[in-house]
């Protein structure tokens, strides 16, 4: 009976070998496990388009994230501006023309901004609010809109003809002015933080030129900005 155990034990410990503490699994590819597929990324890149009283604009940023809560961007933004007084008229061949106009401008800021996320804790990472803030340096294009002479109309009267120039003709003579300016504002992101976005915000844009510039005859604007509806397209680098 003895023999017939000892032997049983043998066979046992051939078929089922010791294990060696000393043997550590390596991934064939070095690369299987990646660190950022458990951490946010932290480089977004983007587009911003933005609508507000003065017509359209267009920009880019470049964000990165110092933490959870906290991110710094880069903005840089072009956009049109307008008068108050300004008042688009049709000719009789369908041709647009702001009456006393002299100058167009556009407004193109450079800012530096920090993000700064809202309810991180209490809502879904694939719905992100926050409050924003930046200042920076900002330059006003101007370039003309149109040259009056004077004239004669069929009573003999006398008066200012207005010769509109068109865009590119009028890029040829532009000019930069520089300033300094701000915003405040607030926003959402949608979307997986690991992949593509889509923003939306307001922003109040101020920016002080005391020189003043002349955009409509009689008058000169001395503030430029004001709110705007911005949609943004983001993605990580």
């Amino acid at each position: 009976m003895l023999t017939i155990s000892i032997g049983a034990a043998s066979v046992l410990a051939q078929q089922f070998p010791a294990s060696d503490s000393t043997m550590v699994f390596t991934p064939s590819d070095p690369q299987l496990v990646r660190p950022h597929a458990y951490s946010p990324e932290k480089h977004v890149w983007g587009i911003d388009f933005d609508l507000s009283n003065n017509g359209f604009g267009m920009g880019f940023f470049f964000r990165h994230e110092y933490d959870e809560e906290f991110s710094g961007m880069i903005n840089f933004t072009i956009s049109d501006v307008k008068d108050n007084n300004e008042v688009e008229q049709y000719d009789w061949y369908g041709n647009s023309v702001v009456p006393g106009k002299l100058n167009r401008l556009l407004l193109m800021p450079l800012f530096a901004s920090m993000q700064y996320r809202l309810f991180k804790d209490d809502i879904a990472d694939n719905f992100r609010p926050y409050i924003a803030g930046g200042l920076g340096p900002t330059m006003i294009l101007v370039a003309p809109y149109a040259t009056y002479t004077p004239a004669v109309d069929i009573s003999g009267n006398p008066y200012m003809q207005q010769n509109q120039i068109d865009f590119f003709t009028s890029m040829k003579y532009a000019q930069l002015r520089y300033t300094f300016g701000g915003f405040i504002g607030a926003g959402l992101f949608f979307g997986s933080p690991q992949g593509s976005m889509t923003g939306l915000s307001f922003r109040y844009l101020y920016v002080p030129y005391a020189h003043g510039i002349e955009v409509m005859q009689g008058g000169s604007m001395n503030t430029f900005g004001g709110l705007f509806l911005t949609i943004t397209f983001a993605g990580f680098l």
